[in-house]
């Protein structure tokens, strides 16, 4: 129940439609309850000189022009709002277009002009000329005057707001916050048990389920508390992230108890796509995916690439006191949960595998690896960290050796891959070497 709770409200967080549906209700409920307070007298005689002091047929005037002029231009806000999106994906790739839907700056923009124009409708409606019993809300129309102007200021700040998202280098630097961010929840900086030797599930039981998607969200610890109270040891076979096939295995058991599958089955939520709140293979994948298509030779950017390989290699220098999880549940000194966590070796190929294999041919792009990778062992000690990076670096300068035909530019790399190695032998003295 936890793994959905959690689902549900990160699908709320990130769902466009949830602040401009509270802003018009905010102007609903406002509208109401200005009128009431017009109708009841409750309006403090000192503020009459600040207050709309007209007719009832100009305040129906001017109501009726703020209300259309307001949804006019939240049709604009939108229609804009869809070409940034189609700009995004065509670009930057359309896993990229939940960053621009969940920005609280569209929504708001689209909740002000929606909910002032809700506002005033409602305000109008309760407008009446002497004929009908004359009732005009001095209060409640100066306060929808008041709206127009912030509608006015929050058009001015849309459109610098969207020129700003659609700029690569701001878009790289928010997908990048997300990179830390999810890297941050699954580090630690506590000492983590070692993973069990795979004799130990000798003898389990797989534990199938019927579902299909993608694992959004694990309730790990509501899940170990199950397996010790029943004595059991749980291995789960996928993590957040992983799509969960129909019918096939979602976990193993030993030994195995009643009632596991419905105890796996409260402990996760699926999702029909993936998420990069709980996922951190798909946020870093969102951020090469942005280098990759900038070394399409329809785009052949490498500056963009260049500045994500920037990104990575700060995320791994913050990584250097922090230590990824394991993913083992210990519960009085027994193992009783096993989850696959993201390893250091496999979260550095993810950041360069694809980024080297489409930067073939590119002397800029592969020195400036060579030069991030650098950075990263400069700060890390950890030998089994530095050997996972040491790792694309040769693959970075074979791949040279094969690609790049000026003996110049072949000449650069190689300098960069030697001060590489003096930096992994010497430490932050090695840069000297660069």
């Amino acid at each position: 129940m936890t793994a959905r709770l959690r689902k549900l409200i990160d699908d709320i967080a990130g769902s466009f439609w949830v602040v401009p549906a509270l802003l018009v209700i905010a102007g609903v409920v406002g509208a109401w309850g200005l009128v009431v307070i017009d109708s009841k007298g409750l309006v403090p005689e000192w503020s009459n000189g600040w207050l709309y002091n007209g007719g009832a047929t100009g305040a129906r005037t001017l109501l009726g022009a703020v209300a259309s002029s307001t949804i006019g231009v939240a049709g604009t806000v939108f229609s804009i709002t869809i070409a940034a999106l189609s700009l995004a994906a065509g670009q930057m790739g359309p896993r990229l277009l939940r960053n621009f839907t969940r920005d609280r700056g569209n929504q708001i923009t689209l909740g002000i002009f929606l909910g002032t124009f809700c506002y005033v409708l409602v305000v109008l409606r309760s407008v009446r000329v002497p004929d009908e019993g004359a009732f005009i809300p001095h209060l409640a129309v100066s306060v929808g005057i008041a709206l127009a102007f912030v509608c006015v200021a929050t058009l001015v700040y849309f459109v610098g707001h969207v020129s700003g998202r659609i700029n690569v280098d701001t878009v790289i630097g928010l997908v990048s916050e997300d990179v830390r961010d999810v890297m941050r929840t699954l580090a630690t900086d506590d000492t983590q048990p070692s993973a069990p030797a795979p004799a130990f599930w000798n003898g389990a039981v797989p534990i199938p389920d019927d579902r299909r998607g993608y694992l959004h969200q694990l309730d790990e610890e509501g899940l170990a508390n199950w397996a010790s109270e029943n004595d059991t040891a749980i291995r789960m076979l996928v993590r957040p992230g992983d799509y969960v096939f129909p019918g096939a295995p979602i976990a193993m058991i030993k030994p195995p108890r009643e009632g596991a599958a419905e105890a796996i089955r409260n402990a996760t939520a699926l999702s029909p796509q993936r998420n990069s709140s709980t996922d951190l293979l798909f946020a870093v994948r969102q951020l090469v995916e942005v280098s990759v298509r900038a070394l399409s030779p329809g785009i052949n950017d490498p500056h963009t690439a260049i500045s994500v390989l920037d990104r990575l290699g700060s995320a791994l220098c913050e990584m250097e006191p922090l230590r990824l999880q394991t993913g083992v549940w210990v519960k009085d000194d027994r193992i009783v949960l096993v989850v696959p966590h993201v390893r250091y070796d496999e979260l550095v190929g993810a950041m360069f595998h694809m980024i080297r294999q489409n930067a073939a041919g590119k002397p800029s792009v592969l020195i400036r690896m060579i030069e991030v990778m650098t950075w990263v062992v400069s700060c890390e000690r950890d030998p089994a960290r530095m050997e996972a990076v040491r790792k694309h670096a040769d693959l970075v300068m074979r791949d040279a050796e094969r690609d790049v035909g000026s003996p110049s530019d072949l000449n650069d790399i190689r300098v960069r891959h030697a001060a590489f190695v003096d930096t992994i032998a010497e430490g932050a003295a090695g840069l000297s070497k660069a």
